[in-house]
């Protein structure tokens, strides 16, 4: 089972490091501190970056975005319209 908690502090931690707002997934790659390695997990969930990226890029996610928590929301929001978390 996913704690989205966890998840959700995960990407937090992962991407308030970028230059907000950003415009596409690849002003994020130099926040991740693998890059698009960087993995995230919880419970029986485990995406790469890049996985995530490929995930959120065929959904509904809309760059730019202005803030950390405002990109978070969208792609706890995406993961779990998706049924992944």
């Amino acid at each position: 089972m996913v704690d989205k908690d966890d998840l959700r502090q995960q990407f937090v931690e992962a991407f308030e490091g970028a230059d907000y707002p950003v415009n596409s997934p690849m002003d994020l790659v130099p926040a991740l501190p693998n890059g698009p390695a960087t993995t995230f997990e919880s419970g029986d969930f485990s995406m790469t970056a890049m996985e995530l990226n490929s995930q959120i890029s065929s959904g509904d996610t809309e760059f730019p975005y202005d803030s950390v928590d405002e990109l978070v929301g969208e792609l706890m929001d995406g993961l779990d319209d998706e049924g992944l978390i």
